[in-house]
């Protein structure tokens, strides 16, 4: 009984266990399978979310060389993608760079294509068009010549001076003086518009307006647009021999002469005196001068307006570089006291070197016009000029002084020495007696002269300095030691 009860309940759990480990067997299947599909989820370390919570992985700790070259690694690629994004961006700005001075230059090329056919359309109006028209473009061609060099030389090879100096043919006045400040215009600055202007004839169609049906002046505003031309003319050398030549300058002079008496502006005159100084240049202009009555006189007296009397100087140092000119300066009265009394001018430098300029040039060239010099008391001032003066003027007033002394040496050679130079210096012969060797009287009375006259004129150039100098300082009259 008990045996069966054995088997039996041996029997039963038999039967039983295949279905409970099957059951298991299934349980642990899924529970695996579960924490697969949790760890491949997760990426991989362990079991599921609980597990992950409470269970630690293992750590496992990288060395410092590692780190350090992974960071290298990290940095020099974080610095090529820099250098990259740099050259990238230099590689642009240098595109728009150059797209910018592509755009500026067809913007250039587009100006310059608009502005020449604009000077065309001038052009062709001088030309071609009516009254109105040519006025019109003169005052065109006025208007863009002149601050634009390059507008200049375009008008003139398209062609705008030959109009322009016909228009000088016309009665209308407001063409003529368009005209002429064109022509001024066209010529500032551009040597090859001025010989243009010259060889189309406009010197004498410039005078030819000049000639009044009396005895005064053209217009104002017509006669100083013709000596602003002639001013820039002769500016080239080319063109001094033909507008010396044509008449200029006696027109020139006259301009200058009624200056006094007329109320003409002072820049006509001073373009005057610069335009007749350009003519002077020449030599060869120099006679035409001269041969004017009263020309040289009336520079002479104008020299105490300071204004003019630089230009003025400047005309007469050139002047006096030929023999002619030489001649008409020593021939005009109280001539040399004028340009004495002008080395005092302290106030003008310029004036000074210039006026010691044209005297030594005199002193140089002429034994009479040394004497009047020291008839003019030339030499106090010269003295006075070494000591104050700029160093240009004190050399020229050293060589001055040098020359008058030279000649005050032959003077006294030729007195004592019996008029042979070479007397004085030969040796005597042995046993001969020479009389002013034997009498010192005559040789320290000699000297005792020279030697007083040098003392004289320093001691009149020391009281003039201190007389000036007490003047300046405000002092009582009693400081200057009486002569």
């Amino acid at each position: 009984m008990g045996k069966f009860q054995q088997s039996n309940l041996g029997s039963v759990i038999l039967d039983h266990h295949p279905t409970t480990a099957a059951g298991g067997n299934f349980r642990l299947w899924s529970s695996c399978r579960r924490k697969i599909i949790n760890t491949m989820r997760c990426g991989g370390g362990g079991g599921g979310y609980r597990h992950r919570h409470t269970a630690k992985s293992p750590v496992v700790e990288k060395p410092k060389e590692e780190e350090e070259k992974r960071s290298e690694c990290r940095s020099d690629v974080i610095q090529n993608q820099r250098n990259r994004k740099s050259k990238k961006s230099e590689k642009l700005s240098e595109l728009l760079r150059m797209s910018d001075s592509w755009s500026s230059e067809e913007e250039d090329v587009k100006k310059k294509v608009e502005v020449l056919e604009e000077l065309k359309r001038v052009v062709k109006g001088l030309q071609c068009g009516g009254d109105a028209e040519v006025l019109g473009g003169a005052r065109e061609v006025r208007r863009l010549a002149k601050e634009d060099l390059d507008a200049r030389t375009t008008l003139a090879l398209l062609g705008a001076i030959p109009p322009l100096v016909a228009m000088l043919d016309s009665d209308d006045l407001d063409s003529q003086i368009a005209a002429l400040y064109a022509l001024l215009n066209l010529g500032i600055g551009n040597d090859p518009n001025k010989a243009a202007i010259v060889k189309a004839g406009a010197v004498h169609k410039m005078l030819d307006l000049i000639e009044p049906p009396n005895d005064g002046l053209p217009n104002p505003d017509v006669y100083a647009a013709i000596v602003a031309n002639f001013l820039g003319l002769t500016a080239l050398d080319s063109n001094k021999t033909i507008i010396g030549s044509s008449g200029a300058i006696s027109f020139l002079i006259k301009i200058l002469k009624n200056s006094s008496k007329s109320n003409i502006d002072s820049q006509v005159v001073q373009d005057c005196l610069r335009a007749l100084y350009n003519l002077s240049i020449l030599p060869s202009n120099v006679s035409p001068m001269i041969e004017i009555d009263d020309f040289v006189p009336f520079l002479l007296t104008t020299l105490g307006d300071m204004e003019v009397s630089d230009r003025i100087l400047s005309i007469l140092s050139n002047v006096v570089s030929t023999p002619e000119g030489r001649k008409a300066v020593s021939a005009v009265h109280d001539s040399f006291q004028i340009l004495v009394d002008i080395l005092s001018w302290t106030d003008s430098p310029n004036c000074q070197e210039k006026a010691t300029y044209i005297l030594m040039v005199m002193a140089h060239r002429s034994y009479r016009d040394r004497q009047a010099m020291i008839e003019s008391g030339v030499t106090s001032s010269l003295l006075e000029l070494t000591l104050l003066g700029s160093t240009l003027a004190q050399k020229r007033a050293s060589r001055i002084l040098e020359i008058i002394r030279i000649d005050k040496g032959k003077q006294v050679s030729e007195t004592f020495g019996g008029g042979s130079i070479g007397s004085n210096v030969s040796a005597p012969l042995y046993g001969s007696v020479d009389p002013i060797l034997t009498d010192p009287s005559e040789d320290d009375r000699m000297m005792s002269d020279e030697n007083k006259a040098v003392k004289h004129l320093v001691q009149q150039s020391l009281h003039s300095n201190m007389r000036r100098i007490v003047k300046r300082a405000n002092l009582p009259q009693d400081f200057v030691p009486s002569e």
